[in-house]
């Protein structure tokens, strides 16, 4: 079996790098006392190394951002490089915090090969602005520890990745300090030697768990691996280098993340209409936002539409610090079919509406627009009921009389009979369960003024006008 690991040495750092615009220095701190244990090319060129303390790596580079090291923090980041791994391996297991394990055999047909699958992989991580070292094995050990010394080969010749493994220095072997220090005092600096001893002279001078280690990694003991596999739900999370105090500030950030939703949800053949934003503040609670669209929707561009006049509509109360796209719900996509020769579809034009409507609500409210929905009265004063947008309507009646448009607020009395009849009558008794009864006849008549209105005679025999046709 082939496998393929991927090691991130820079994943944190450059998750932070990410959501800026520019390049600049950073840095990342840890240990006690502080100092620098990862950077990036530009501190580098500054003069910052690893080791220094803070303060002299602030005072070789003068707007160097100092980022404090969470292991926690990078397991979730890493969580998130797996999820989009996942479509090109179906098989991974996640090595926190900073490597991830995927089977590679059975993918060389369908990415036309070992380099095909390397190939691509690598253009992903240049897409996503990842540095990865990435090296092949015949066990998963043995390519972890390859892709961690900087020795790994795209090749699945078993001679050639033996003579690697050979090779390796025995301090790059994934040993505990005191056994590496042991070998190398016994004279075994590099592993082949090591891997050629018995199996009984290894553990009775290194241990048994050392032993069952080396086993592991020539691939002659068992290593069970845990299957990663991916949440029923989309989750991006955004960290800021330095605090954004404007909206506008939020939105190239949050283009990549809607980009990443949008491979997702291409990969999944799905779409969605509810987004979930929570900006995060230093030393306040979060802030939560719904962008919603009229319609199912997987494109970014549309995404990124409704979140600036989202934003646009609400304004930052503190500095943010991150902020992180979730989305749960998930719709089925359905494939277009062309209604006439020259590709309209009614679909494109439905699409059109939706995304006005889209728009229209992000930057007014969700509550702000209304469509007209059927209300079970029969008085057509209140036959009718403003229905939010997105509450969807009552189902229509298949045949509906004629109506007018334009109906009065309140019936007015009839001054002269109309000069011609064309419909009716047509008779409305309802309101009884509710003590306002009405009883009418109704009529369709052009008036002497040209005009088409529609007429009633209540039960007293009174005549009153209730509404106009175009």
């Amino acid at each position: 079996m082939l496998w393929l690991y991927l090691h991130f040495p820079y994943l944190l750092l450059e998750h932070f790098q990410q959501s800026e615009t520019a390049s600049r220095p950073m840095a990342l701190i840890g240990g006690h006392p502080p100092q620098v244990i990862q950077l990036n090319p530009e501190a580098a060129r500054a003069g910052v190394t690893e080791g220094q303390s803070p303060q002299t790596a602030s005072a070789l580079a003068d707007n160097l951002h100092l980022i404090a090291a969470d292991l926690e923090e990078q397991t979730g980041v890493l969580d998130q490089q797996a999820i989009w791994l996942y479509r090109h391996a179906a098989r991974i297991i996640l090595y926190p915090p900073d490597g991830i394990l995927a089977e590679a055999g059975s993918l060389r047909r369908l990415h036309g090969g070992l380099p095909g699958l390397w190939r691509k992989l690598q253009d992903e991580l240049d897409q996503r602005r990842l540095t990865a070292r990435l090296a092949c094995g015949l066990t998963p050990r043995s390519a972890r520890i390859l892709a961690r010394s900087r020795r790994g080969r795209c090749t699945e010749d078993a001679q050639a990745l033996r003579q690697s493994l050979d090779d390796l220095p025995v301090a790059a072997a994934d040993l505990d300090e005191r056994t590496t220090e042991r070998l190398q005092r016994m004279g075994l600096h590099t592993l082949g030697p090591v891997l050629a001893l018995p199996d009984r002279e290894l553990a009775r001078r290194l241990g048994p768990e050392t032993a069952l280690h080396l086993q592991q990694i020539e691939g002659r003991a068992v290593d069970p691996q845990t299957d990663w596999h991916p949440p029923p739900y989309f989750h991006r999370r955004l960290d800021f280098a330095e605090d954004v105090e404007h909206n506008s500030g939020l939105l190239f950030p949050l283009q990549r993340a809607l980009q990443e939703l949008e491979a997702e949800l291409c990969w999944r053949q799905q779409q969605t209409d509810t987004l979930q934003l929570e900006i995060r503040h230093r030393r306040r609670p979060v802030t939560p936002l719904q962008i919603r669209s009229t319609a199912p929707e997987h494109r970014a561009d549309a995404f990124i539409e409704l979140a600036r006049l989202k934003l646009e509509r609400h304004s930052l109360e503190a500095p943010a610090t991150g902020l992180s796209l979730k989305t749960r719900r998930f719709l089925d996509r359905h494939t277009p079919q062309g209604d006439d020769l020259f590709g309209e579809t009614l679909q494109h034009q439905e699409e059109a509406r939706q995304h006005l409507l889209s728009r229209l609500q992000a930057r007014l409210g969700e509550d702000a627009l209304h469509h007209l929905a059927l209300n079970a009265d029969h008085r057509p004063e209140r036959a009718w009921r403003a229905t939010p947008v997105g509450d969807g309507c009552l189902p229509s009646t298949p045949v509906m009389p004629r109506r007018p448009l334009w109906l009065l607020r309140q019936p007015q009395p009839l001054r002269e009979m109309p000069c011609q009849w064309l419909a009716g009558p047509e008779r409305i008794s309802a309101g009884w369960w509710d003590g306002e009864r009405v009883q009418r006849d109704y009529y369709i008549a052009r008036l002497h003024s040209g005009q088409t209105g529609w007429l009633f005679r209540d039960g007293t025999g009174g005549w009153f006008l209730h509404g106009w046709f175009g």
